[in-house]
């Protein structure tokens, strides 16, 4: 049997620039990590480009959260990957890359000396502010359609309890939601395809079943 490929939520092909781009200016206006990204990400590549679609963006943030790595990195680069293959996943992970990288070697060049004054402490603690409320912002949106009904919403309430309140590490909770998961919901499991792989194997199906049907013609022609 197939591999069931989930649908995106626009078929339309970016270029390799446009990926980079796209998460290029996610990560530039970005201050916070990978959970304050998710809005802005969301916003972009699913409201704005419709690259995928909102399960597909949920289901991608969660999978970059279970692998090591970047969340918001390991997110783009499945996103490039559906999209473009590898090149697409390499042009997305160095779009989401690059302004860390430029910001992180200027403050090491010119701003380390001013960290400790009381101006630039007060900017960062009205910005760690604001960066709750997007933090809270993505959990609102992942929430909507990650536990939106009772068993779902009974996995959540158990993993936060048993992560805040017994101690349990998070990376030990995503595998146990994974073990429940499998076991509640028994549907076809989705495969991560690149669409180009798919576009080709749908040329190559029509292209082979044109050569069937003008082998068959001729065989007709000659009896």
């Amino acid at each position: 049997m197939d591999p069931k490929v989930p649908e995106s939520g626009n078929a339309s092909r970016p270029g390799l620039l446009e990926l980079f781009f796209a998460f290029l200016r996610i990560s530039a206006v970005t201050i916070g990590g990978g959970y304050v990204m998710f809005p802005l990400m969301k916003a972009e590549v699913v409201d704005a480009k419709k690259w995928i679609s909102d399960e597909e963006m949920v289901d991608y943030y969660a999978l970059g959260q279970s692998i090591p790595g970047i969340i918001a990195v390991n997110s783009a680069t499945l996103i490039g990957f559906r999209k473009r293959g590898l090149a697409g996943a390499v042009s997305a992970a160095a779009g989401m890359a690059a302004p860390s990288v430029v910001v992180i070697l200027l403050v090491a060049a010119f701003l380390s000396p001013w960290f400790d004054h009381p101006w630039v402490q007060k900017a960062f603690a009205g910005i760690r502010a604001a960066v709750v409320a997007m933090i809270v912002m993505a959990v609102w949106q992942v929430g909507r359609k990650s536990a939106s009904k009772l068993p779902t919403l009974g996995i959540a309430v158990g993993s936060f309890s048993l992560i805040v309140f017994a101690g349990l590490h998070p990376v030990l909770m995503i595998l146990l939601g994974g073990c429940l998961g499998a076991i509640l919901f028994r549907t076809n499991v989705d495969i991560i395809v690149p669409e180009e792989t798919i576009s080709s194997c749908s040329v190559a199906d029509v292209g082979s079943s044109s050569t069937k049907q003008d082998a068959s013609s001729a065989q007709e022609g000659d009896s």
